[in-house]
């Protein structure tokens, strides 16, 4: 897109939960901007014709339009939810910079430690005054397949080499940092590869190239994996998990995010004891974290630069 520069924008809304903070951090550091500040939920028409730039994660449920944004700073690395909704493509839009790499890390390492270890049955035992000693494998030696080798997928790759684990990369290309990959492969074999790990870690945004890439095949291709999705829900083929599940495709899965959010009561992954179910926070924006990315991009588009951080609309990232 051609984006007139400079952009020099002083009217900002803020629409997060968190917009206080945000707002205050921004204006020790930017006293010259005028900023308005609500829960995303409560984001007017009104104050979307005020200003000039949002910041927030998705647009707010109330308006039908964007109003007078020309340039909109999403909280979050992955940009979907604001590509699903039909924004202007005159308008410019920015992802935060944020590393949310290292705590998707923790979320998954937490995840394959409690699964491994087997920690939710000894709980359940804890409850019920049950003495049950039991064999417990180690999770050094084990093989992970990390699908998506960008900023969280090396930052998953790293937590796992440091464990003992051997960690081959996927990504649509084929290449990513060897240093942190013991191999790394394109997206199209990701079919072949599937069978010879104990953990699939899925680390790709929602784009056009990654919906439906752990479809029902490639899931039927698996050998009693434990699959770990914290990239989007688009990109597992959800309906065919319990499936997976009963067929001993896989042993296991911990979600954290779904094709519907929130997951509806009535989806069958809430009463599978085999399923570890958190509600989208594996990788949650920071105060700092969102104050710091609007900036970078404010000053570089002050300069008349577009932001390292632009959205190209036909990859989705």
């Amino acid at each position: 897109m051609t984006f007139p520069l400079p952009f020099a924008p002083r009217r900002i809304a803020i629409g997060a939960n968190a917009h206080a903070g945000i707002a205050e951090s921004i204006r020790a550091r930017r006293a010259d901007l005028e900023l308005r500040g609500k829960l995303f939920t409560d984001i007017s028409a009104d104050d979307l014709d005020w200003a000039e730039a949002y910041i927030g994660f998705k647009r707010p449920p109330s308006v039908s339009d964007m109003g007078n944004v020309r340039w909109i700073q999403c909280t979050g690395a992955g940009v979907d939810s604001w590509m699903a909704s039909h924004l202007d493509p005159q308008i410019l839009l920015t992802r935060s910079p944020e590393s949310f790499g290292p705590m998707i890390a923790e979320w998954a390492v937490s995840r394959i430690f409690a699964i491994q270890l087997q920690l939710l049955e000894l709980a359940e035992a804890q409850r019920e005054r049950r003495w049950e000693p039991r064999d417990i494998a180690r999770v050094a030696g084990t093989r992970a397949l990390v699908v998506g080798t960008g900023d969280i997928g090396r930052a998953i790759a790293t937590s796992l080499r440091a464990l003992g684990v051997h960690v081959t990369g996927v990504s649509r290309s084929g290449t990513a940092d060897r240093t942190v990959f013991s191999a790394v492969h394109p997206s199209s074999e990701l079919g072949d590869l599937v069978g010879n790990a104990d953990w699939i870690v899925v680390a790709v945004p929602d784009t056009p190239a990654s919906r439906g890439l752990i479809s029902r095949r490639v899931l039927a291709r698996c050998n009693g994996a434990v699959l770990l999705n914290a990239g989007r829900g688009s990109v597992v083929d959800e309906s065919a998990l319990p499936h997976a599940l009963d067929q001993g495709w896989l042993r296991a899965a911990a979600l954290d995010v779904f094709a519907t959010e929130p997951l509806p009561a009535d989806s069958p992954l809430w009463s599978d004891p085999r399923v570890m179910v958190s509600p989208h926070i594996s990788g949650l924006t920071t105060i700092e974290g969102a104050a710091d990315g609007f900036l970078e991009c404010l000053e570089s588009l002050e300069r008349g630069e577009l932001p390292k951080w632009a959205v190209n609309r036909e990859r989705g990232y």
